[in-house]
């Protein structure tokens, strides 16, 4: 009877800190951020989370070469905030192709940076499109 009452307990009081902490946000209530750039040389884009919930990034265009692969690099930001060489941990890092979905995975709170780059050599400039889904 008393491990009961102690399990009820324990399950309650983490139940009542998710509610305090703001809980985790539903992917339904994601804000969702787009990003365009040229690469060469690439672009690194800061964003925040405000909460935990899920991420999800999606390469949506890309031009002249629609066929081709881009790098993507989901990393912590840099101690100033910003996407720089120096930016932290790198948290996933996969291959992109157009409107296939890249990242889709958890993420806490905090400040962040997606990075693009040429990951197989272009012969030509490439325009790029992504969205960041993100609580």
């Amino acid at each position: 009877m008393r491990a009961r009452f102690a399990a009820a307990f324990a399950l309650a009081l983490a139940g009542a800190l998710t509610i305090a902490c703001g809980g985790i946000v539903s992917p339904s209530q994601n804000t969702v951020e787009t990003f365009s750039g040229t690469i060469p040389p690439g672009g690194a884009h800061p964003f925040s989370a405000s909460k935990t919930g899920e991420i999800q990034v999606k390469l949506t265009a890309l031009a002249p070469v629609s066929s081709t692969f881009v790098g993507l690099v989901w990393a912590q930001a840099a101690s100033d905030g910003g996407c720089t060489a120096s930016v932290g941990g790198i948290l996933f890092q996969t291959v992109a192709q157009l409107n296939v979905q890249a990242i889709s995975t958890q993420i806490i709170s905090g400040r962040y940076c997606l990075i693009v780059y040429d990951y197989i050599g272009f012969t030509a400039p490439e325009t790029y499109t992504v969205t960041v889904s993100h609580p």
